[in-house]
């Protein structure tokens, strides 16, 4: 069908100013019903990975399996005990309205991080590397396989947000994101930078001499490229192993100074503030996650960037606010680590349904905006969830919730259970994922095929 005078493009919006950012899909978007679908396919596919440090609260089997002969515990983070339809108790509540979004997955972990430990196997949550065996220095992480496919299509890759910054050491990481072997990328935590990292990239500079720095950079690079590839016929293989990931780096480097240059020529995105704090302190821990949670979903709905991570607590906190969290929020005395293994009752649950709440809050978001033929959470993927259970710091049968992608082919409303005989990886869980968002994958990590339990 012709295009019409009057028919808008939505595109017009996403990159436009203001309030047109805020605007749903419109009729005049829309050139009809066979239109509005076809427009459909075309809007971004998004996806979130999210962590919560410590484990969760699963007091009634051994584990975190619950017990099939006792009653379910009212604040276990398993919502029910029985494999089947979703039910809700008082520590998943929170996400209730979400029911027909949202599947729970128990049984899945990384066989990679069996021998990590309970809070290393944090490191490969997100990669599910075999960082005791072959891949010393972790792997590529989920949220970078659908960035290196996609991440071209946006001004951003990808969003790396953690709430401490950088990339912590071997076994105690503070991003969830990795590029390759030995390229973890370094998470950010101050919500103002963050902002203006995505907002105002180029500060006080004009664009005329931002594209001038970046074509200095640009030459800076080519020859550093050549220099060390004529270098590199000299080396011994060991050195010629170490040289190809230098080169490796380089051309990384060159692939965002290309893309930055391009990105020059679009109008950036001018979006409210109203009701964003970009000062807020670790000690009001709410609105600090919630701030994070609200630059992540201006980065989806500007479509400034398609993927991210979001390290929400790194399982080795105890030089940063985190570890008064539970204290902050609930009154607690003690680390919030120690509820993990002391297990208090009136904090264990209550600590999980709080960041639960939290969580919630970023579904909304996504679940209140529309967008096409359905809502932005119906085109978003979002993992939540945690590399071992409470006290036993077990690590096997992560708590694994995802969220989202209705429009995408996934199908919820389920827990879904995967134990003894029908035991699967949780990256079989990727690469269902992955090809959710267009990014079709055969295999991921030590996976063994898709998970069809939960696809359309």
């Amino acid at each position: 069908m012709k295009q019409r005078s009057w028919h808008l493009d939505r595109r017009h919006f996403i990159k436009g100013g203001g309030a047109a950012l805020m605007l749903p899909f419109l009729n005049g978007m829309s050139w009809g019903r066979a239109a509005t679908a076809a427009a459909s396919k075309d809007l971004p596919k998004r996806m979130l990975v999210s962590y919560i440090a410590y484990g969760v609260y699963m007091p009634n089997g051994k584990a975190g399996i619950p017990d099939a002969k006792k009653a379910h515990h009212d604040w276990s983070w398993w919502p029910t005990n029985t494999p089947g339809e979703l039910t809700f108790n008082k520590s998943s509540a929170p996400f209730e309205p979400f029911k027909d979004s949202i599947s729970y997955f128990r049984g899945l972990d990384h066989a990679g991080g069996h021998a990590l430990g309970g809070h290393s196997s944090g490191d490969v949550f997100a990669t599910g590397a075999d960082m005791t065996g072959t891949q010393k220095q972790n792997a590529i992480s989920i949220d970078q396989v659908a960035a290196k496919q996609h991440g071209h299509k946006t001004r951003f890759a990808s969003m790396v947000l953690g709430t401490e910054g950088g990339t912590g050491s071997y076994g105690s990481a503070k991003t969830l994101s990795h590029r390759g072997e030995g390229q973890p990328i370094p998470s950010l935590h101050r919500p103002q930078e963050i902002f203006s990292r995505l907002f105002d990239p180029y500060g006080k500079k004009s664009i005329e001499e931002v594209r001038a720095n970046l074509k200095r950079e640009a030459s800076i690079l080519d020859l550093l490229m050549e220099d060390s590839r004529s270098l590199k016929g000299k080396l011994g293989k060991e050195d010629q192993v170490k040289m190809d990931e230098y080169l490796e780096s380089i051309r990384s480097l060159e692939q965002r100074v290309e893309r930055t240059s391009q990105w020059t020529h679009e109008s950036l995105p001018d979006v409210d503030t109203k009701g964003l704090n970009l000062e807020v302190s670790h000690k009001d821990p709410e609105e600090y996650i919630r701030c994070m949670y609200d630059l992540v979903f201006l980065g989806f709905q500007t479509d400034s960037t398609r993927f991210a991570s979001l390290m929400l607590e790194s399982e080795q906190s105890s030089s940063s606010e985190m570890w008064n969290y539970a204290n902050y929020v609930l009154g607690y005395k003690g680390a919030t680590h120690d509820i993990a293994h002391k297990r208090p009752d009136g904090f264990s649950g209550q600590w999980d349904k709080w960041r639960a709440e939290q969580h919630a809050y970023f579904l909304k978001r996504l679940a209140d905006t529309p967008e096409g033929d359905g809502t932005m959470l119906d085109r978003t993927v979002v993992l939540w969830g945690s590399a071992h259970p409470h006290a036993s710091h077990s690590t096997r049968n992560y708590p694994i919730q995802v969220a989202g992608g209705n429009k995408l082919g996934l199908k919820h409303g389920k827990l879904h259970a995967f134990e003894n005989e029908k035991k699967v990886p949780l990256a079989n869980l990727f690469v269902s994922m992955l090809n959710a968002v267009d990014c079709p994958v055969e295999s991921f990590a030590d996976s063994t095929g898709a998970m069809t339990e939960f696809t359309a």
